[in-house]
């Protein structure tokens, strides 16, 4: 079965009606039939974090869908572990040159250790490490 990771880009965009990448990821949704969708526990917290000052409404509307996800039987969620925490520190400072978020590392080692190559982001820190975005 094909897996592909969801960062938060893609589950914020889903999440709400007004993102300018909704509708890019709407469509990626559709083409994911058949396939199995891996995230993070830190990925959700992100995507939370993000609605956290927009409002009642999307806040509440970020709420309904985070637990949607994690009820989802597509949708395998990875678990933190303080392992992981640490290699993602390690990662993060080895990549001194970029940009890339405490996330975004935990997120290139999930992938990496999974065997994962495709990424539902348009954030470009995955493309630098050969990772292919699909939005």
């Amino acid at each position: 079965m094909r897996k592909i990771f969801a960062d938060s880009f893609y589950w914020i965009a889903l999440i709400n009606p007004k993102d300018q990448w909704r509708k890019r990821a709407l469509e990626a949704s559709v083409n994911l039939v058949g396939s199995s969708i891996v995230t993070t526990d830190e990925v959700l917290t992100e995507v939370l974090n993000y609605f956290a000052e927009s409002g009642e409404f999307l806040r509440q509307n970020a709420v309904r869908d985070a637990r949607a996800i994690l009820l989802n039987q597509n949708v395998e969620i990875v678990s933190g572990s303080h392992e992981r925490f640490l290699e993602a520190i390690d990662f993060y400072e080895s990549r001194r040159d970029k940009g890339y978020s405490l996330t975004d590392c935990i997120s290139m080692i999930v992938c990496r250790a999974r065997g994962i190559t495709e990424v539902l982001t348009h954030d470009n820190h995955f493309e630098q490490e050969g990772l292919k975005i699909l939005l």
